[in-house]
């Protein structure tokens, strides 16, 4: 965030290279984190957003990473305590509560270049669909989408934001482990888009193996820079193509999200 002159008189001059730079802002939701040394100064802080971002109506400071395996974060109210709201991205409406379903803007950029590439006609699969802002984008473009989600809150608003968004009859929403899906579904898709949380990278190979050969895979993870190359390599000596690797934001001072766009092979020894 912008370091206002209104916190330079108020906050001492030692703690002024702690004051965030950035937040989040899902709709009129800020969520910010603030180190314990600013405490004492953090409704000035979530003040001097909201007058930066009037569309702003509620500060929310985070104090816990997600846990569980529904991923939802702790949240604590400096200014106002709302934590439903609808958040806009790019023509799309989502009805999002923090407190109950994970969601996040930071990878808007991403899901409009996935949805660009998702042809009509093409089964897409999304594990770890959370409350629908990869799989609704696929939908809209024609695609018939079958979304994984456990978090039974996080299916409950994927339901609505399908009616929302008018793409309920081409999203079928299960209520499961993602990474289970190989044994609840038989299917074999074109494309496959994983946003798969922290920690839960083994779920990787068995939903791999629900595409289809020649068919596309978006896989996002964590990962060093020397991390992520390494991965590249592996994934190539498994037999995919890896078309991009890109970062797609920190997360950690040496930590990135990764996103790998995979091809399988389309026939075990053809050339590619």
């Amino acid at each position: 965030m912008l370091f206002s002159p209104a916190l330079q008189e108020i906050i001492p001059e030692p703690l002024h290279p702690l004051v965030p730079e950035r937040f989040e802002v899902i709709g009129d939701i800020a969520i910010i984190s603030i180190p314990d040394e600013l405490s004492p100064y953090q409704q000035a802080i979530a003040g001097s957003l909201i007058v930066q971002r009037h569309s702003i109506t509620t500060v929310l400071k985070r104090v816990s990473k997600r846990t569980g395996a529904c991923r939802v974060a702790e949240f604590e109210p400096i200014i106002g305590t709302k934590t439903r709201t609808i958040y806009r991205e790019f023509g799309f409406r989502y009805r999002v509560d923090l407190s109950h379903a994970f969601f996040t803007s930071r990878l808007a950029g991403e899901r409009r270049r996935i949805s660009a590439m998702v042809r009509p006609g093409e089964i897409v699969l999304v594990p770890f669909a959370g409350v629908g802002p990869f799989a609704i984008p696929a939908a809209s473009r024609g695609a018939q989408v079958i979304a994984v989600e456990i978090n039974p809150e996080a299916c409950r608003l994927l339901k609505e934001n399908s009616r929302l968004n008018r793409v309920e009859d081409r999203i079928t929403v299960i209520c499961g482990d993602a990474s289970m899906a190989g044994r609840m579904l038989r299917i074999r898709a074109d494309r496959a888009i994983l946003p798969t949380p922290y920690g839960l990278e083994e779920a990787f190979t068995p939903l791999a193996q629900m595409v289809k050969a020649g068919g596309i895979i978006h896989y996002y993870t964590f990962d060093t820079h020397n991390g992520a190359q390494d991965r590249a390599r592996n994934f190539r000596d498994c037999g995919f193509l890896v078309d991009r690797i890109h970062r797609c934001g920190n997360v950690a001072p040496s930590v990135s999200r990764w996103v790998f766009d995979l091809r399988s092979e389309e026939e075990p020894g053809s050339e590619n």
